[in-house]
């Protein structure tokens, strides 16, 4: 599923842990993630600029029950709140989902005997590595856009607007810039309103934190 895979983007192979740049927005990005894989399961709908509930069964996925349950059944929300809501908690779930899988080792320890931080260890780095292939490939690869799966475009956008420098550096970003675009429009004309809530929650965590 989309935020799971997410999480993996994040992870920066080379050092085996998560991705720095993309600390204070990881939650939101999971979140994101939880949004687009419900809209595209039809759970959720774009509704005039809003996000509306789609009548229907609840996710078995706790994760995704809990984002669903963020956009009451008789009222839409805007995509920005859905988002942004409780993004505090998104890493731990997901984390905590994907290493009741066994995809990863968690521990937990202190920077500077201060901040809490909780390590991330894969148990098979090379999964991760093909996923960070593929979702590279989406954008770097001069596919046509109109042809890309819908679920790689969506973590290829989620991850430039991120900032998540394990899967793309800035210079990348720079120099496919047009085909970043064209893959932006593929996922906003699916998901009309999803990237401007998300990079709204984005900038607000940045912010916050500044």
């Amino acid at each position: 599923m989309l935020p799971q895979q997410m999480l993996l983007l994040a992870h920066d192979a080379r050092r085996d842990r998560l991705d720095v740049a993309s600390t204070l927005v990881r939650g939101p990005l999971l979140r994101a993630a939880a949004v687009a894989e419900l809209a595209l399961r039809g759970s959720l709908r774009a509704a005039g600029g809003w996000v509306e509930r789609v009548a229907g069964a609840r996710p078995g996925d706790p994760f995704l029950a809990a984002v669903l349950d963020a956009v009451p059944h008789d009222r839409p929300r805007r995509w920005l709140d859905v988002v942004d809501e409780d993004w505090h908690r998104a890493e731990d779930a997901v984390l905590d989902q994907l290493a009741a899988a066994g995809t990863l080792r968690t521990r937990r320890s202190r920077t500077w005997n201060l901040f809490p931080v909780r390590h991330a260890v894969l148990a098979e780095p090379a999964r991760a590595q093909a996923l960070r292939d593929r979702v590279r490939d989406t954008v770097l690869g001069g596919h046509d856009p109109a042809g890309l799966p819908i679920g790689d475009a969506v973590l290829a956008l989620l991850a430039a607007d991120g900032g998540v420098a394990s899967t793309f550096d800035v210079r990348e970003q720079h120099r496919h810039r047009d085909a970043f675009r064209a893959v932006a429009h593929r996922v906003e004309s699916r998901l009309p309103g999803l990237r401007e809530g998300t990079l709204y929650a984005l900038a607000a965590r940045r912010a916050a934190a500044s």
